[in-house]
């Protein structure tokens, strides 16, 4: 996947209503999701009991905490977009996010970005960008929003 590289508003302005692009994959591991539950003091069994989680579980193996797979997000929307010139960037907002299907263990994921609308408030640049993070193999996502970023232009 190529990244793309945006310089000034009116660069950003020409991709309204089009994709921006994909990430990498990246494959959660037990290990991730075990980090996570000690950072965030979530350790339900379905993310960490693998044992359990295979024969009590529904899924048939432990699954990926939904905000654990929000925070790979900025990680993610690095390798889609990179924007210079800036003085700084806001992460806003997310609006309408829908966790459609769980995310299993060593499940490979990617975030695929379009650009919905851009707004130019007199020097800060508002973006929403239209997201969703796919899992290989499955036809629904893991989840579906839209982000609202806040560009500060030098």
């Amino acid at each position: 996947m190529s990244q793309l590289v945006i310089n000034s508003f009116e660069e950003f302005e020409k991709y309204i209503g089009q994709s921006l692009g994909s990430s990498e994959y990246h494959t959660i591991t037990q290990d991730q999701i075990n980090k996570f539950a000690d950072a965030t003091l979530d350790h339900q069994w379905i993310h960490t009991d693998p044992e359990k989680a295979k024969v009590e579980g529904a899924f048939g193996n432990t699954i990926a905490h939904g905000y654990l797979t929000l925070s790979l997000v900025p990680y993610l929307w690095e390798q889609i977009v990179k924007v210079n010139n800036l003085k700084m960037l806001v992460n806003y907002g997310i609006e309408s996010l829908r966790f459609a299907q769980p995310v299993v263990v060593d499940s490979e994921v990617r975030l695929h970005a379009s650009l919905s609308n851009i707004t130019n408030l007199r020097g800060t640049v508002k973006t929403e960008m239209s997201i969703k993070l796919e899992i290989k193999g499955q036809k629904k996502p893991a989840f579906t929003g839209k982000l609202i970023f806040l560009y500060h232009f030098k």
